[in-house]
């Protein structure tokens, strides 16, 4: 197991960066790891000779309140899953360092992240891409991974990169799913054993040769609340809610 080195100064991290040697890999978080974000700082510290984890709950990306105050936080075993994939350092940075401006500049994209999740959590993608770019400006790395479970977070990030000429390359891995099929989340700590269960449907409805129309019927039929179940390009993306706890998924079509 790695010793991690732990940073809360930006600052600090940055002066420790610039000693790093060879290739950086990063992998950006908000912490409460699973299996899926497992997945991920295995597939960076494998690519990597370096890689770096940050833990942020950015609440400039929630447009619920009481969802930014639910989330779960479990930094022990987050520190303890990190070491156990490779990860060298984690860096922890503070709202005061991170908005010292007071988020008076923000990063906007007035297209793809006007659709989805965009029309459904105002100024959500806002705050996505505004606090990717600070920390990738930070770490500098050569590489950061992101989940293709969020396919259009992903797809907004890769892009707003190639748009800033940004010197790292976004590595999207392929969605890491239960046993049931339930993409792997961690809003799923938050649901009941019943709503464990019957989340599994999402993906299976998904997944399904019906009409995305089909699929929204269905999964409102079996007592969700869905905000959209769309097709777009070669993909199929949905948003449902269980227990007011919003899932979502997208499977390729």
């Amino acid at each position: 197991m790695n010793n991690i080195q732990v940073f809360n100064s930006i600052e600090k991290f940055k002066r420790f960066r610039g000693k790093i040697n060879g290739t950086v890999g990063f992998v950006p978080t908000m912490g409460a790891l699973h299996a899926g974000h497992a997945s991920l700082l295995k597939l960076c510290s494998t690519e990597n000779d370096f890689s770096v984890l940050s833990i942020y709950i950015n609440p400039t990306q929630f447009n619920n309140p009481t969802d930014l105050e639910k989330y779960p936080k479990t930094f022990e075993a987050d520190l303890k899953l990190a070491a156990e994939c490779g990860i060298h350092a984690v860096l922890l940075p503070d709202y005061s360092e991170i908005y010292a401006d007071q988020y008076r500049y923000k990063l906007s994209e007035s297209d793809f992240s006007k659709i989805l999740c965009g029309a459904h959590r105002p100024g959500h993608f806002d705050g996505v891409l505004t606090i990717v770019l600070k920390l990738l400006n930070i770490v500098k790395s050569d590489r950061a991974y992101f989940g293709k479970k969020d396919y259009q977070q992903f797809k907004l990030i890769e892009n707003m990169v190639d748009s800033f000429f940004v010197d790292t390359k976004i590595i999207g891995a392929e969605t890491v799913r239960e046993e049931s099929g339930l993409a792997m989340s961690s809003r799923n700590m938050r649901l009941s054993e019943a709503a464990l269960k019957k989340a599994a449907l999402i993906y299976q409805f998904l997944k399904s040769e019906k009409t995305a129309l089909d699929v929204k019927n269905k999964l409102i039929l079996n007592g969700f609340d869905v905000d959209y179940v769309e097709d777009i390009s070669n993909r199929r993306y949905v948003a449902a809610l269980i227990e007011g706890v919003r899932l979502i998924d997208n499977v390729e079509i």
